[in-house]
């Protein structure tokens, strides 16, 4: 892990929670209790980028799942979500996790190039997923 890297604990929940309520609309963002019961989860990893970013992510089995990146406005466009996913996947990778995924905004571009270049491809979708009614794709990366 790169010193702009630490791994999230109890004591960083307001930093997550300020991060994800920069990145996400008001009705979307999760506070400090839903992040703070995330992390209390087993399986569950936490990552926090010097910059203004953050990842969740759970491990069970063989599977990981990314529950939520998010970046602060002013730190995207710089390697932070990049740097943040390499990280968990690398996380998950050391915990025996074969694949990793995760749901996305159709609508999302950014995201979805994010995710591709990570290797990401396409394994389904959910319709109306989201609060504005839009459609999440399923995407899914091997792992090893």
């Amino acid at each position: 892990m790169t010193e702009a890297l630490q791994r999230a604990t109890r004591a960083h929940v307001a930093a997550l929670a300020a991060i994800h309520a920069m990145a996400f609309p008001p009705h979307e963002a999760w506070g400090e209790d839903a992040i703070a019961l995330q992390l209390a989860m087993p399986g569950v990893l936490g990552l926090l980028h010097a910059r203004g970013g953050m990842i969740l992510i759970r491990v069970t089995e063989d599977e990981a799942e990314v529950l939520t990146l998010a970046v602060a406005p002013e730190a995207r466009r710089q390697g932070v979500a990049g740097a943040l996913l390499a990280a968990a996947m690398a996380a998950a990778r050391a915990q025996a996790a074969r694949t990793m995924v995760l749901e996305v905004a159709i609508g999302n571009a950014a995201a979805r190039a994010l995710y591709e270049r990570a290797g990401f491809v396409e394994a389904g979708r959910r319709p109306r997923y989201y609060a504005d009614g839009g459609d999440a794709l399923i995407l899914r990366a091997r792992l090893s």
